[in-house]
């Protein structure tokens, strides 16, 4: 039986190690806190003491941590994933971080002869549960072919897209279109309503024809109902959006709207609605359109 070290037990993390409990692996979890890690045992899991144990006794470590900040600690202090492993271990970092820091993982990881691979995820909480995420992955494409049986078991659609650093610059193109489709969708709800329309029979016509997206058909109910229980939180969208402008201003590429629902996100953020899900964008559209949210 393979056993996989999974460090990180939140919102994403933890689903994703209950899945590969269910598949027959042996999971070895670790959270700072203890809570989560007792969810996973309760499935059927196995707590870990700390990020030492969940490594030394692992074949695989997987990480879902909120940034890069987290994972250079986890992966690279003094006490982390690198100071723990072994020659041949294979690392999957599934975090959404800066395509740089996993660059550099990669890079003091070489030397030790641990396998890593950036392989973060999409589809958000109910993709986590389902086990039916889209993985976008980068590292070299031999570790891809060893990691695949557990990418496989968390997520429905897995594909090597390039060398280290390459599935977190695809995370990054990922949550452009998921921003400013999401403040499209909620300008578009606000100016039905505007109009006394049905939104709900709008909402049904426009998914099936070509302004049809993901978003209609995942978000836009909680949004017509004013549900933000957050399934991804504006703050991590937040981050998110930090990674993409940062890259695309190294990269010289320009991008106008990514920039402004960027600002948006920002906005939202300031205001303390952080802890909401991203579909939030909503608000802010009513607010500057002098619309009370109901």
């Amino acid at each position: 039986m393979t056993t996989v070290g999974f460090i990180g037990l939140g919102i994403m993390g933890g689903p994703m190690a209950v899945n590969l409990v269910k598949a027959g692996y042996d999971v070895l979890g670790y959270d700072v806190t203890p809570a989560r890690t007792e969810l996973l045992v309760e499935a059927g899991g196995r707590a870990a003491v700390g990020i030492a144990e969940a490594v030394q006794k692992a074949d695989v470590v997987v990480t879902m941590v909120r940034d890069s900040a987290d994972v250079e600690a986890v992966a690279l202090g003094d006490h982390g994933i690198l100071a723990n492993s072994r020659p041949g271990q294979l690392y999957i970092d599934t975090s959404s971080i800066s395509p740089t820091t996993s660059r550099d993982v990669a890079e003091a990881a070489k030397p030790l002869g641990v396998r890593v691979l950036d392989a973060p995820v999409s589809g958000g909480e109910p993709g986590a549960i389902e086990g039916n995420l889209s993985i976008m992955v980068g590292g070299e494409a031999d570790d891809f072919e060893a990691a695949r049986p557990v990418l496989e078991v968390v997520g429905a659609t897995v594909v090597h897209v390039g060398p280290h650093g390459a599935g977190q610059t695809v995370k990054a193109a990922n949550q452009l279109i998921v921003a400013g489709t999401i403040e499209l969708v909620a300008e578009a709800i606000v100016f039905l309503e505007a109009y006394g329309v049905d939104t709900e029979a709008a909402i049904r016509v426009l998914a099936g024809g070509l302004a049809g997206n993901r978003i209609l058909d995942r978000k836009a109910a909680g949004m017509l109902a004013r549900r933000f229980e957050p399934g991804f939180r504006i703050d991590l969208h937040h981050k998110d959006m930090g990674i993409v402008t940062s890259a695309a201003r190294e990269a010289g590429v320009v991008i106008p709207l990514g920039s402004a629902v960027a600002q948006l996100i920002a906005s939202l953020k300031a205001q303390g609605d952080g802890g909401l899900d991203h579909s939030a964008l909503l608000k802010l559209v009513e607010q500057l359109s002098g619309r009370v949210s109901r």
